[in-house]
């Protein structure tokens, strides 16, 4: 993989009229990476991707590509093939005619559009639906014929607008891990927009998390997930449940003051700039271990929150509590049910805590006490 300088945006911002979508976007992506851009409706995802096509022009910034400044370029002079999340298939022509499309447009031969439509259908497993209307094909199929129209003009950059979405929960799952294997086969440059965490991280090399059209956090999946920058970034990727502490920082740990829910406990601050005071503790349902209220003794490092149970359901695998932790309600796994009512211990390991310094209008939910005796508000 080439490293840097490929597709460069620099100080990339638009609006549309007074509304900024997006502001001060550097980004620099490598040849052959596979760069998911997630985030929830309205972060501004799509827009950097038009604007990556050359379907809008922003409104500051620069984009390149190998060096060159592509910003006002249009969408044919970019070496970039968008695959749209609604297809865009031409429901008159076949998928032969479909892939060949591009190739069309641009003049290229004949024989020549037959030969690489040939060996676009057999790249993509549509042998033998050649003739077919779009109509008679799976969601699926459209799919790999939407991709191969798009890969049949042989772009230096695939831009990918969520076209996974409009597929079933089946289907989606091997399309992605065909998708990623074709990306990788080929060595080509992928930008996927999506809102679905989970296929970012299955798909891309890199994440880039956009919230209110800035980049809030950028890394492989592994950093993203494991280290969230931001209390944004955390519930994103899943740790939902927000806990409001207080504590004190001393030294390379973090001492959570004692609370009406929980005792003393002490986390590594790792690489977090935490401060002494109150605190937004986040963590996600799995990382919890959910126990009768007795077993507080026997768990290990961390904090521990007691609790009561206050619903219960079967997702699959494993049994998903509603936790009562004083006027708070989280989420918590188990292996095994606990009636609604039940007084439980929710232990969550040090490690699958993210502590956040919370923001000065919004104080610790409770009156927690220190081991020193000093009272935190």
């Amino acid at each position: 993989m080439e490293r840097g300088g490929f597709l460069e945006l620099r100080g990339v911002a638009s609006r549309y009229g007074s509304t900024q979508v997006l502001a001060d976007i550097d980004l620099s992506i490598s040849k052959g990476e596979f760069v998911a851009l997630l985030g929830a409706s309205g972060c501004g995802k799509t827009t950097l991707l038009r604007l990556l096509a050359g379907f809008i022009g922003p409104s500051a910034g620069e984009v390149k590509v190998r060096h060159r400044d592509v910003t006002h370029l249009p969408p044919d002079k970019r070496g970039m093939a968008l695959v749209f999340q609604s297809y865009a298939l031409w429901p008159h022509m076949t998928v032969a005619q479909n892939i060949g499309y591009g190739l069309k447009l641009k003049g290229v031969p004949r024989t020549e559009i037959a030969t690489r439509v040939a060996a676009m259908q057999s790249l993509l497993g549509l042998d033998g639906l050649e003739a077919r209307k779009p109509s008679a094909l799976s969601g699926g199929q459209r799919q790999r014929v939407a991709l191969g129209r798009a890969l049949a003009v042989d772009p230096e950059i695939l831009l990918l607008d969520e076209p996974l979405s409009n597929l079933d929960a089946r289907i989606r799952l091997t399309v992605r891990h065909e998708l990623r294997a074709l990306q990788k086969r080929l060595g080509i440059t992928a930008i996927h927009v999506t809102h679905d965490r989970e296929e970012a991280m299955v798909m891309a090399d890199r994440i880039v998390i956009l919230n209110a059209g800035k980049i809030a956090q950028q890394g492989t999946p592994e950093e993203v997930y494991n280290c969230p920058a931001s209390a944004f970034v955390a519930a994103f990727m899943g740790a939902e449940n927000v806990i409001h502490l207080d504590g004190v920082r001393v030294g390379g740990q973090f001492v959570i003051a004692e609370g009406a829910a929980n005792a003393v406990a002490g986390v590594p601050v790792l690489d977090r700039p935490l401060t002494s005071g109150p605190v937004e503790a986040r963590f996600r349902p799995e990382a919890a271990r959910l126990l009768a209220e007795g077993e507080i003794a026997t768990v290990g490092s961390g904090i521990t929150f007691r609790g009561e149970v206050a619903a219960v359901s079967y997702p699959g695998g494993h049994w998903r509590h509603v936790v009562r932790i004083g006027q708070t309600e989280i989420m918590a796994d188990g292996t095994q049910a606990f009636e609604p009512g039940a007084r439980v211990a929710v232990h969550v390991p040090a490690e699958a805590l993210f502590l956040f310094n919370a923001p000065a209008n919004e104080p610790a939910s409770t009156v927690s006490r220190a081991p020193s005796g000093k009272v935190y508000a």
